[in-house]
């Protein structure tokens, strides 16, 4: 039985009224949090394996759940290396009959550590993808959005053409919007979805939901920026 997706429930209307003063503040101080270990070790298996895929340009799909999005993009970009990563080992160890691309590397990760190494390290990805709808709509989560988490010049660092979809408007009209304070313009726009590219994308567009599009590049950011 197919279970009809619930619509977002929140008790923001609008563009959260603290927005600019906390990105504002993110993008004026560091983010000093320890690594965890596992993050570490986490980071350093990636890297081991990056070593089969040196000169390949990166693209970096951000809480990737089971991995549909990512076997898509290795599909879509054959001549990159997709690096897919999630939070959860249940989502990234869910089973599956079709192989994993060979262009593809699953890590389960903390990106709140993991895009900061990748900083240090001086990553830099082609394109970025955020698929996942965001799971914080009550007003009092801002923070922990990424455009209002303290990781967000990390995310803006590593540059790249950075993609979201949500179906959740306020979400990225807010993104758009921390962009505009970090001086990155982006395009918002209706999705169209044809051939989705996550379950959640599936549910949503049978369901009769509207579903959104952000896009912006970010290259060379920060280089002379005055927030």
């Amino acid at each position: 039985m197919q279970v009809t997706p619930k619509n977002i429930e929140s008790n923001q209307s609008d563009i959260h009224e603290n927005l600019d003063v906390v990105v504002r503040k993110h993008l004026k101080t560091l983010f000093q949090k320890p690594y965890a270990d596992h993050s570490k070790r986490a980071f350093d298996e990636v890297i081991r394996r990056l070593d089969d895929f040196k000169g390949c340009p990166i693209v970096f799909d951000s809480c990737c759940g089971v991995g549909d999005s990512a076997r898509a993009l290795a599909k879509k970009f054959p001549g990159h290396v997709i690096i897919g990563a999630d939070k959860s080992e249940k989502r990234l160890s869910t089973e599956r009959t079709d192989a994993v691309p060979d262009n593809l590397i699953f890590v389960r990760t903390d990106l709140n550590d993991f895009y900061r190494m990748a900083v240090d390290a001086g990553w830099q990805f082609d394109r970025h993808y955020i698929l996942y709808p965001n799971p914080w709509p009550k007003s009092e989560h801002l923070k922990r959005r990424w455009h209002g988490a303290p990781v967000f010049p990390s995310i803006l660092k590593l540059g790249g053409r950075l993609e979201l979809r949500s179906n959740w408007l306020i979400y990225l009209l807010e993104f758009q919007a921390a962009l505009k304070v970090a001086g990155i313009d982006a395009d918002l726009t209706r999705l169209e979805v044809s051939e989705p590219m996550t379950a959640f994308e599936a549910k949503y567009a049978s369901s009769g939901q509207s579903l959104w599009q952000l896009t912006a590049m970010v290259n060379n950011w920060g280089k002379s920026l005055a927030i």
